[in-house]
């Protein structure tokens, strides 16, 4: 039967993630809030294989808050690596700082707290809530919102995020209890990530297959609005990425003619490389040397 009030996926989703959960390194007991926290600013646009390797080094050298504070800005993009988007590794280097200097080197728990944290939005926040502190609050990412437009509403993908409306639907299908709620919030989160996937989803498998809206519909297809592809090849993030991979290589800072090699269009090359002076991921030495922020 299609999913209603009578019928709530908490039943069937929680002993199916209990079952089939992947078994990744900061979902595992004894994982901090902390860990929690810098997992979420990791897997942002970024697939869990490349996460789960610098993740288990990075809590290796910054174990704590205060740890990675102390750390020079340098090492922190160093440690990033090719995890892409480097703005969020200064982002949560920045939040270190605030966590160890103004909550005891403890991530807070409060969701407003969070939000007030540097590089935190309200994903980042509800989802350290709930995963580091088993609080109930809706947790809504790609995936979450596409087994709630199948399920719920019977669409075949989501289409344009809808804040409110998205935060509502999830949170009317939360359990009561706290910690029923967060293990939902990230139930929905796996069944979205590995079954109910965008291209091809795998209803047959699906523990919710006979509570969808969009199966007993008959699975029709998504004629709404869609995001537009993201391109890579030859966009101003590929040759940021370039120029970084320059500057994280390099053992003393390097000359203008080191960073030129890398792109062939003058006019590309200089506007990334003066976009990521502007971002704090580089700086320009007295001598005309290229390095990372100290």
């Amino acid at each position: 039967m299609p999913l209603s009030a009578a019928s709530p996926l908490s039943p069937v989703l929680l002993p199916w993630y209990a079952a089939t959960a992947r078994d990744l390194p900061w979902r595992r007991p004894g994982t901090t809030s902390w860990g929690v926290m810098v997992s979420e600013f990791m897997l942002q646009q970024t697939p869990v294989a490349r996460v789960e390797p610098v993740w288990l080094r990075w809590m290796s050298d910054w174990p704590v808050p205060s740890a990675l504070a102390a750390a020079p800005r340098a090492d922190v993009l160093r440690a990033w690596g090719k995890l892409g988007y480097p703005r969020r590794a200064l982002r949560l280097h920045e939040a270190a700082r605030v966590i160890a200097g103004q909550h005891g080197d403890v991530v807070p728990s409060d969701v407003d707290a969070l939000e007030a944290l540097p590089g935190v939005g309200s994903y980042t926040a509800r989802a350290v809530a709930a995963f580091g502190y088993g609080r109930r609050c809706p947790v809504v990412d790609t995936n979450v919102r596409r087994v709630v437009a199948r399920a719920v509403h019977g669409s075949g993908d989501a289409g344009p995020a809808r804040v409110k409306a998205d935060m509502a639907d999830v949170e009317a299908l939360l359990p009561p209890g706290e910690a029923e709620a967060a293990t939902f919030s990230i139930a929905m989160m796996e069944l979205g990530a590995v079954v109910c996937t965008a291209r091809t989803p795998h209803c047959a498998v699906c523990p919710i297959r006979d509570r969808c809206a969009w199966l007993a519909a008959g699975a029709p297809a998504y004629d709404g609005p869609r995001r537009a592809p993201q391109a890579f090849a030859g966009t101003d993030r590929q040759v940021r990425g370039r120029l970084l991979d320059v500057l994280r290589g390099a053992v003393e800072p390097v000359d203008r003619a080191a960073l030129d090699r890398v792109w062939d269009d003058p006019g590309q090359r200089d506007r990334c490389l003066d976009s990521l002076l502007v971002d704090g991921l580089a700086e320009q030495l007295d001598d005309g040397r290229f390095a990372l922020p100290a």
